[in-house]
């Protein structure tokens, strides 16, 4: 019986940030919330990729883009144990893991229609009270936002 061969051909990128062990479901909520629907350099992605700790998992390769600490949030919101890996000249350049923030500002919208923060231009802040199930707990109205209220600007 022949040996079973594995083998995933993606292009490499030369320059850029790839995304991997997101959560297979949330994906496309990652592509969209950074934009990368609409993004004018190369974006590659797999959904329900074979995962050892995981399951399935997802990943996503962008050409010529490096992620700013909001954006990291974002991901840390969504995929809590995503691996940021940045490409400089094909080379691995640095690779870490996202961290969920004790504190959220300016990135996520609050629940709660009556916040200070929907009714009058103010920027948002949220303490991160539980980074398990992600609870995030509005400065103004106090409100707690759960992972699947969350809704980024």
């Amino acid at each position: 019986m022949n040996e079973k061969v594995k083998e995933l051909k993606v292009s490499a990128i030369e320059n850029g940030t790839v995304i991997d062990h997101i959560p297979a479901n949330a994906l496309f909520q990652v592509i969209k919330m950074l934009k990368l629907d609409v993004f004018d350099q190369m974006v590659l992605f797999a959904t329900n990729l074979e995962s050892k700790k995981f399951g399935s998992k997802g990943i996503i390769k962008v050409s010529n883009k490096f992620f700013k600490p909001e954006e990291l949030n974002k991901i840390a919101l969504v995929a809590p144990h995503a691996s940021i890996i940045e490409i400089r000249d094909y080379r691995v350049s640095m690779k870490t893991l996202v961290e969920i923030p004790e504190t959220v500002s300016g990135i996520v919208k609050c629940f709660n229609p009556n916040c200070i923060t929907n009714i009058e231009v103010i920027t948002t802040r949220f303490a991160v009270v539980d980074k398990e199930d992600i609870r995030l707990k509005c400065h103004y109205c106090e409100k707690i936002t759960v992972k699947n209220n969350i809704v980024f600007k």
